[in-house]
């Protein structure tokens, strides 16, 4: 989930590892596809919970434990809906994604995360400003009445005020799903109340600040976005060839130029992706991968000068990764190049953070025995 994230689409830079969705319990359908009822039991289900980002739609069936009943994901992102939203196309892709289920339970409440409340949204959730805590989220949350009749609960974004303010909305669902299993339910957050520091790679990868439950500031880095634009619409794209599968020696080739070679920055060194090629020291199918390394690189050494200036560094630093597997997987082989080596991948971070959010703000109680865990079914 991502506006990036999200909770929203990974770029081409998630094309380059040839990656499969991360969100294998969903069943991918088009804008107009609805889900398939029949085969859910719902004398359990407590929660619709939808995941609206610009490209694309997931929908989640809960039970009273918190588990995912059924899944649903389709392309009616806020900039794909099935017709204009001033002629219903919100409706419509709701009553794609979740009206099935509200046939059968249609008292479940509703509640939803991502570019859904942006301004080109449903219903504009306004910003709370950091430092932000589920709490805040929750007070923040804005409701629209879908043409069903059923209350749509929109989940704001996070805004980091200042002269180079900064944005996230999904990825601040996420970051709290992602502390579940700590005790944050109960208001404690990380276990330690230690600063936590969170990666959410994607068209704009975010680095996230998070202690004693609170997302205390984070920075954007636009690698995914920038990646696909260089690959599609500059001259380094005309010697490339889409790889198979991932080739580590080019990719941590260009970490390593970005992080031993790249002081002059990116624009001083992400020609060498054309020069390289030109001269025999890098195939076609390689030049895909060291763009990636190279720009994921420099990211990570801008995330590291970040970090020098609050005396802390990544080296020794162990850190959580949200979002698509294969591009996690990218960002913690890079990581290692820093001296980090305990990145640990969150799953189902969306699922769990929707599901918090959502008790948090009373719209559904927990059954006793709560296992604070969405699994896929």
């Amino acid at each position: 989930m991502t506006q990036s994230g999200s909770l929203m689409p990974v770029a081409d830079v998630t094309n380059a590892a040839n990656a499969t969705s991360a969100t294998s319990a969903t069943s991918a359908t088009s804008a107009g596809a609805a889900p398939q009822a029949h085969a859910v039991s719902f004398d359990q289900a407590a929660l619709v919970a939808l995941d609206w980002g610009t490209t694309s739609l997931r929908a989640y069936l809960f039970d009273t434990l918190g588990n995912v009943l059924a899944a649903h994901e389709s392309t009616a992102g806020i900039m794909n809906l099935p017709r204009a939203a001033a002629q219903g196309g919100f409706d419509a892709a709701f009553e794609a994604a979740c009206g099935a289920w509200l046939e059968r339970a249609p008292g479940l409440p509703v509640i939803a995360a991502g570019m859904v409340g942006s301004a080109q949204g449903w219903l504009e959730a306004p910003y709370v400003d950091t430092p932000a805590n589920a709490d805040a989220l929750v007070a923040g949350i804005v409701r629209v009445q879908t043409a069903r009749g059923v209350t749509l609960n929109i989940v704001p974004g996070v805004l980091q005020p200042g002269e180079l303010p900064n944005v996230m909305r999904g990825e601040e669902t996420q970051i709290f799903g992602a502390f579940v299993d700590d005790g944050a339910e109960d208001g404690a957050g990380p276990a330690d109340a230690q600063r936590a520091l969170i990666g959410l790679p994607g068209t704009h990868a975010k680095w996230v600040v998070v202690q004693g439950d609170r997302i205390e500031r984070f920075h954007t880095f636009m690698t995914g976005e920038i990646f696909a634009a260089l690959r599609e619409h500059t001259i380094l794209g005309r010697t490339m060839v889409t790889p198979d599968r991932l080739d580590t020696d080019a990719f941590l080739r260009g970490v390593s130029i970005a992080r031993h070679k790249g002081q002059a920055g990116v624009l001083a060194t992400v020609f060498s992706t054309r020069t390289l090629g030109l001269t025999g020291q890098l195939a076609g199918a390689q030049q895909p991968d060291y763009l990636s390394g190279l720009l994921i690189g420099h990211e990570l050494a801008g995330l590291e000068a970040v970090l020098a200036q609050q005396q802390t560094r990544l080296a020794g630093h162990a850190l959580r990764l949200i979002g698509n597997e294969a591009l996690c997987e990218r960002y913690r082989l890079a990581l290692t190049q820093f001296g980090c080596t305990q990145a640990h991948l969150v799953k189902q971070a969306t699922e769990r953070g929707l599901w918090r959010i959502a008790t948090q703000a009373g719209l559904v109680i927990p059954a006793a025995g709560t296992v604070h865990t969405a699994h896929g079914s």
